[in-house]
């Protein structure tokens, strides 16, 4: 029932660019109907609204401003227009309009204000130094990121960096100055790290692993100063406690106050402690004007977070659009991002409710916190905090209010044996608090609109689109319910690990475990197998979290990754270096022969247009690769599921056919996605035209140039079962074609199931090429800027895996025949002469433990 008539949309006027503007702008052209009307945003900063949730991710994740910006095709609706760079600086009410700094006058019918809150710092000397900075915007971060660049250069030496204020922004500020390359100190004036979101025990906790982090903490200190160095930058933290300690770089993340100038100036009701005064409605004291997000006082508080920025933009439209939605304040809960461990935490986290009993689990040797805040007959969950490990939080968070259906203690101990709640929600719990996505709404995405996949459901409901810490529980709804819908659905990769390795690989993405030990700890049972090992270190080493053979890592590899060299009949092994696009020097070919000759080693010539050497003992191994490498060459990692080689044409530099440069391009191809590791290994080709004798349709990305620019075809394979490869776009410029091969591979890395080649993916994909077109070139889903900053974060980070090993004593380690003879090697091999060079000897014949040797040999059979 409408509560009252529906105003006239007419001139809609958002004050404010951010997420919830994005948000209410998108909710009006998906529900309003289709003429009468328009919506103008204003924003001060320089660019469209960007998701400030991952703002971090500038830094730590090099992710660029573009990579952040929300869903940009709502501002090629005509209905919407978006004005940046320009604030509003005047509110005439009486006339009904808006007048920004440049001058521009808007008149509005509706005006909704989303000008959000600003950065506070407490009135200490020095906070105008050159080198304080605030972190709050785009702004803020690409200016903290140059001082540090140019201030390192200046100084000579990395900077010293101090944060004042230990809430979440200030542990990702610090996160980030580790990144930058500056040491952190973090200044707390509360007794304990992110004392507003956690209580004392797992604040201490969090200090622990945030120390582990070589981040130094200081709670229950202030700063009360900051001096500058004689070029008059600041130099100097002076501390409450009488210490002072060296600052070439400080952050402020002391809080933030509303954004309420505007209304406060227009005669606005105005909270007690500041923002809009507005009712369930988000109606401020003017009926012709709204107000949500962060600048909105609702029961005299304002909200910091997203998520009820969120509901209020919701209710707005629906109010505009005549509907009775009311704004109800959700309890919120807070994770942290971008610093590299779990901390949340939900509800009533200091049992402040009368009655109340606390449940806690504390691991030291593990580093883990776990509590949870129930009502005094132990039934109701009122509150959790979870810390070193947040995989209850998206299980439990929903239930927040309600019956836990078993002892809280099962929750929280080890193999307690817990219900899990996940898959059974009520339909009207939220799962999605960010955008407000209900159980129900997930599960009618599968039921009504057809969705199969987790993508599929974010693509349709949003849910798990912003800071992604409810992808496991959508996960479980989504799997229960195609099962309830009788579709079936193989989700186990084994019996460790109940789910497919896509969605474990989004679950692995979005938390903060980086072993194998901490990721089926949190997703799946037991300890692992030979199917879910190796499955594991991939995804960990497409996430790029460390060397192979680092850690626990090594043990997790296959036979071939193991070693990093491909394993032969006889026990020795292939190395196998990279020839990028297929072309070498004769200085190269010279080092390949002398190596092969001093270490006697079959070659040949492979069909990706590389050398293969052949019959390398472990034992030998380093030491051939360290004479490769000092030559030029790198790994070809023909042992890896990843890149195997791009092969390529001479192309227009020597062919009389040739339309393109189909070397260069190879060569460019093959040194962007060196390394980069797939769910299984894929092989590329360039053909120079379309004579096609790199048998590029015949990869899984082939590359054929035309008159207007290159054509790529995906999905290709030979072998037992092959494929012709499918267009996915054509007549590409370079960039064009890079970035389309980019959202493909990261898009196979993130959806591609266990030892799945491309052929299958892209046979096999929902809605065939067609749809996959529609994600990767049309960017349907919206995900196109991630998936290309997978691939360059992979560019960024990419080192050669035998260089780094052989600076590593402990990885060389490994590399011996017998553990406890490590200058011995295997007496059974043996080998016989043949064209020239030598194999692996059959019994019976003419041999010797020397291939060096055994080239010389007669050829004849002993009796």
């Amino acid at each position: 029932m409408r509560t009252s008539p529906p105003p006239a949309l007419g001139r809609v006027v958002v004050v404010g660019a951010g997420m919830v503007a994005h948000r209410l702008v998108a909710g009006l052209l998906d529900r309003a109907p289709a003429g009468g009307w328009h919506v103008t945003v204003v924003g001060d900063e320089p660019w469209a609204p960007y998701d400030r949730v991952h703002l971090s991710e500038l830094i730590t994740a090099d992710r660029t401003p573009a990579d952040l910006a929300l869903e940009p095709g709502v501002w090629e609706d005509p209905r919407a227009s978006l004005i940046t760079g320009d604030a509003v600086d005047k509110l005439d009410r009486d006339a009904q309009t808006v007048t920004t700094r440049s001058g521009v006058v808007l008149p509005y019918d509706q005006l909704v204000l989303a000008t959000g809150s600003w950065a506070w710092t407490p009135r200490t000397e020095g906070t105008d130094l050159p080198g304080v900075f605030r972190y709050r915007t785009l702004t803020d971060l690409d200016e903290l990121r140059e001082w540090v660049a140019d201030r390192s250069a200046v100084l000579g030496r990395p900077l010293r960096g101090a944060v004042v204020g230990g809430g979440v922004l200030g542990l990702e500020a610090a996160a980030a100055l580790q990144h930058l390359g500056a040491s952190a100190t973090v200044v707390e004036f509360a007794d304990h790290l992110m004392n507003v979101q956690l209580d004392a025990g797992g604040g201490e906790a969090l200090r622990v692993l945030v120390d582990g982090l070589g981040i130094d903490v200081r709670t229950t200190t202030g700063c009360t100063g900051l001096a500058a160095a004689d070029d008059g930058a600041v130099a100097t933290m002076r501390l409450s406690t009488d210490d002072e300690i060296p600052a070439d770089v400080v952050v402020f993340s002391t809080g933030v106050r509303p954004r309420d100038r505007l209304a406060r100036e227009s005669g606005l009701a105005i909270g007690e402690r500041g923002g809009v005064v507005v009712g369930a409605s988000c109606r401020t004291s003017d009926p012709a004007i709204w107000a949500i997000g962060e600048c909105a006082s609702f029961e005299g508080e304002c909200t910091g977070l997203v998520a009820p920025g969120n509901a209020m933009a919701d209710v707005v439209v629906d109010r505009l659009l005549g509907g009775p939605r009311l704004y109800t304040p959700a309890p919120e809960g807070t994770k942290l991002k971008g610093v590299g461990i779990d901390a949340a935490s939900f509800g009533d986290v200091l049992a402040l409710t009368p009655g109340a009993l606390e449940v806690t689990f504390t691991d030291p040797v593990a580093k883990t916190y776990r509590k949870l805040v129930v009502s005094d007959d132990a039934r109701t969950l009122l509150g959790g905090v979870f810390v070193g490990d947040a995989a209850l939080y998206p299980q439990l968070r929903p239930m927040l209010g309600r019956p836990l259906g078993a002892d809280p203690s099962a929750f929280l101990a080890p193999e307690g044996g817990a219900p899990d709640t996940g898959a059974d929600l009520p339909d009207d719990v939220v799962v999605c608090s960010c955008t407000n996505v209900t159980a129900g709404t997930v599960r009618e995405a599968v039921t009504e609109h057809g969705c199969t996949t987790v993508g599929e459901v974010k693509a349709c409901t949003k849910a798990g689109t912003v800071c992604g810490s409810c992808v496991p529980v959508v996960t479980k709804i989504v799997n229960a319910q195609l099962e309830a819908s009788g579709i079936e659905v193989s989700r186990a990769m084994c019996e460790h690990f109940a789910m497919p390795r896509a969605d474990l690989y989004a679950l692995v993405a979005a938390g903060a475990a980086r072993t194998f030990s901490e990721i089926v700890a949190a997703h799946g049972t037991g300890r692992g197998c030979a199917v879910c090992k190796p499955v594991v270190a991939s995804i960990l080493s497409s996430l790029r979290a460390g060397h192979v053979l680092e850690r626990e890592h090594a043990g997790l590899q296959d036979t071939n990754d193991h070693v990093m060299a491909n394993l032969q009949k006889d026990g020795t092994y292939s190395v196998i270096p990279r020839v990028p696009g297929g072309e070498i020097t004769p200085e190269k070919l010279v080092a390949l022969g002398e190596v092969a000759a001093e270490f006697g080693l079959y070659t040949r010539i492979t069909g990706a247009q590389r050398i293969g050497m052949f019959g390398a003992r472990i034992d030998q191994l380093p030491a051939i690769w360290q004479r490769l490498i000092d030559a030029g060459f790198e790994s070809g990692q023909a042992y890896g599921k990843s890149l195997r080689a791009v092969k390529s044409c001479v192309g227009s530099a020597w062919c009389r056919f040739g339309v393109r440069d189909s070397v260069s391009m190879g060569i460019l191809l093959e040194n962007r996605y060196r390394g980069l590791r797939t769910p299984h290994k894929f092989k590329v080709g360039v053909s120079g035209c379309a004579r096609e004798c790199a048998e590029a349709r015949g990869k899984d990305v082939g590359v054929i140039a035309t008159a207007g620019g290159w054509n790529v075809y995906v999905g290709g394979n030979g072998g037992a079962t092959p494929r012709h490869a499918d267009l996915l776009a054509e007549d590409l410029t370079d960039d064009a074609l890079v970035a389309v091969i980019d959202r493909f591979l990261a898009l196979y890395v993130r959806r591609g199931d266990r030892l799945q080649r491309t052929a299958p993916f892209v046979a096999e994909y929902p809605g065939g090429i067609e749809a996959l077109r529609a994600v990767v070139v049309d960017d349907s889903e919206g995900i196109a800027a991630d998936l290309e900053a997978d691939v360059a974060a992979h560019v960024d980070d990419y080192r050669d895996e035998w260089a780094a090993a052989l600076e590593d004593p402990d990885k060389l380690d490994r590399f011996t025949a017998f553990v406890n003879a490590p200058d011995a090697h295997d007496p059974d091999l043996a080998y016989t002469p043949l064209r020239g060079q030598v194999r692996p000897a059959e019994p019976g014949e003419v041999a010797h433990h020397d291939p060096r040797v055994a080239r010389t040999l007669t050829l004849e059979v002993t009796r």
